[in-house]
């Protein structure tokens, strides 16, 4: 029998870890499925660290970016880039996975070459083109060309369905909860020593507030705000504190580092491999948070997450209740936080609340859809 021949293409840290457990299921099948894997480099050192963490070897690295590259510029050297690997490789199926510039890329590439895309992550929606910027209509767009939609909740496949998308719309929960786990445990099987010595600056008898924060629509007085609430947390809340990596974009590193440098219980840390990401969210009591795929994640761990942004593209977990949207509005972040921290029902509520992304089982789903559409 002819075997199934998949081209993953991906080029960031996030992309790479809700594709490597699905790449890792399918390559335990080497008699049904050939796996193939290209990276835009659209992350260099953050993406390879998750391969290696996963034990993933990639077949053709691009190494597209660039410093000061535009969204355009990017766009079409990756589509020039991407053409002879389709071309070369006649795969039957291209998966690309969520929403970034590489994804869109790597849809219409494939589409250049008559090739079926599926997209892993479809279906979710904003409905603001303009926020997250640009991934609201790289994901939209990429749902137009898709032939396989692998959506992660009944929310996302609905948002499929009112655009006209009802062929191969597939409800499997979301890879990053079969990530998490697989982590988890490459993690517990190596011991965790060295996560202990990487963070031996917190202390055991305080209770961590875990914050990422780095998204475009907050650069300026969004940010001033997070780092403004960040601050009368430190300052107010006993038993606590705060470790933050700051991601490197200067947007980022400059009102952080003003606002917040030098407080005492707040340990602003260099951005973080996904691994010592994973145990310090294990670790951690409360999650604030703007990233997308954390949102799904904390869950999954009992943790409870405040949204710092105006609007999610997840709503599930606001509607599930295990994440709350509070904006960059100082006072909503700083309230909710404390009431999680002092009212243990509010906590437990959160903690209990059944995360809507899945049971670590997505990638099983997929490889059996695949194996069956054959």
């Amino acid at each position: 029998m002819r075997k199934n021949r998949v081209l993953f293409i991906y080029g960031t840290r996030p992309e790479a870890i809700k594709m490597a457990p699905l790449v890792k299921t399918l390559q335990r099948n080497p008699e049904v499925f050939e796996t193939r894997i290209c990276l835009t480099g659209q992350h260099r050192e953050m993406l390879s660290q998750v391969n290696d963490f996963f034990g993933i070897k990639a077949d053709y690295n691009l190494d597209l970016m660039r410093p000061g590259q535009s969204l355009a510029e990017f766009n079409a050297r990756c589509l020039a880039a991407l053409d002879p690997v389709i071309a070369g490789e006649a795969a039957d199926v291209v998966f690309v996975q969520g929403d970034t510039t590489s994804v869109l890329v790597g849809a219409l590439a494939a589409y250049y070459h008559s090739t079926a895309v599926a997209h892993l992550e479809a279906g979710l929606r904003s409905g603001d083109p303009y926020s997250p910027f640009p991934e609201e209509m790289n994901r939209k767009l990429v749902g137009q060309i898709a032939s396989y939609h692998f959506a992660p909740t009944r929310t996302a496949a609905e948002n499929l369905r009112r655009e006209g998308i009802t062929k191969n719309v597939y409800i499997v929960g979301n890879t990053v909860i079969d990530a998490l786990q697989l982590g988890l445990n490459l993690i517990k099987a190596q011991g965790d020593a060295e996560y202990r010595r990487e963070f031996g600056f917190l202390d055991p008898a305080k209770r961590i507030i875990l914050v990422t924060g780095h998204r475009r629509e907050s650069f300026g007085g969004g940010m001033e705000r997070i780092c403004d609430a960040l601050k009368v947390l430190a300052s107010t809340c006993q038993n606590t504190q705060i470790v933050y990596p700051v991601h490197l974009n200067p947007n980022v590193q400059e009102p952080v580092r003003r606002i917040l440098g030098g407080l005492p219980t707040v340990h602003l840390i260099e951005p973080i491999g996904y691994p010592s990401m994973l145990w310090l969210l294990d670790q951690s009591a409360i999650v604030l948070t703007d990233s997308g795929g954390i949102q799904e994640e904390a869950p999954a761990l009992g943790k409870p997450v405040l949204v710092m942004r105006d609007k999610t593209e997840r709503i599930e977990g606001i509607q599930a209740g295990t994440a709350i949207l509070v904006g960059t509005d100082p006072e909503k972040i700083v309230a909710e936080t404390r009431k999680l921290l002092d009212d243990g029902e509010a906590y437990k509520a959160m903690a209990k609340a059944v995360n809507p992304y899945g049971d670590g089982t997505t990638s099983e789903q997929i490889m059996k859809i695949l194996s069956e559409s054959r």
